[in-house]
C-alpha cells in the first residue's frame, strides 16, 4: 500500500478495507507493528506530522531497500499460501446441533453475503476495468469466486429446503 503513495497506519487501513480485505484483510493491530518492524529493518521510513485537527500523523514511504526487498518478494518463485476463513462455513461445519430449519436459515445467509459482496464488485468494476492490471484480475478472481460461492450455497439451499419438505 506504501508503494501506491505515502500513506499512515490508518490511511493504509482505510485502503485496505476498501481494496485487498476481499481476499487479505488486516487489522490495526497487524499493521501497526508491521511499521515499525519495517521501519526497524530500513525497509519503510516514516516522517512524524501534525494534522489540522492537531492530531500527530506518521505517513510512510519505501525506501530504496524496502522497493527493492518489495520488488524481490513479488518476483520470488516461492509456492504462494493459500489460507480461507470463513465463518459461515465454520458455523456449517458445526451446524449438526441445529435444526433443518435453521441449517436453511444459515445457509440463506451465506449465499447472501456472497451475493451481496458480488453485486458491490460489479458496480466497481468500470473503475478496476480502467485501471486495469492486478487490481483489476483480483477484482475478476473475487466476482468468479463470489458468484461460484453463492450458486454452490443455493444449491445447498435448495437440497437442504427438500430434505426438510421430505420430512414433513
Amino acid at each position: 500500500m506504501i508503494r501506491r503513495g505515502k500513506r499512515t497506519g490508518y490511511e493504509i487501513k482505510q485502503l485496505v478495507d476498501v481494496s485487498v480485505r476481499f481476499f487479505w484483510a488486516a487489522s490495526y493491530g497487524q499493521i501497526y507493528p508491521e511499521l515499525r518492524r519495517l521501519e526497524e529493518q530500513g525497509l519503510i521510513e516514516g516522517e512524524p506530522t501534525e494534522a489540522a485537527d492537531g492530531r500527530q500523523r506518521r505517513p510512510y514511504r519505501l525506501t530504496p531497500a524496502g522497493e527493492e526487498a518489495l520488488d524481490r518478494w513479488l518476483l520470488s518463485p516461492a509456492q504462494t499460501g493459500f489460507e480461507l476463513r470463513d465463518e459461515g462455513m465454520l458455523k456449517l461445519f458445526f451446524s449438526d446441533g441445529m435444526s433443518p430449519e435453521e441449517r436453511v436459515a444459515l445457509v440463506a445467509r451465506m449465499r447472501t453475503r456472497h451475493e451481496e459482496v458480488s453485486t458491490h464488485l460489479r458496480s466497481i468494476e468500470p473503475v478496476a476495468r480502467e485501471t486495469g492490471g492486478g487490481p483489476y484480475a483480483t477484482l475478476r478472481y473475487g466476482l468468479a469466486f463470489h458468484d461460484f460461492c453463492a450458486s454452490w450455497l443455493a444449491g445447498l439451499e435448495t437440497e437442504l429446503e427438500e430434505e426438510l419438505a421430505g420430512r414433513s
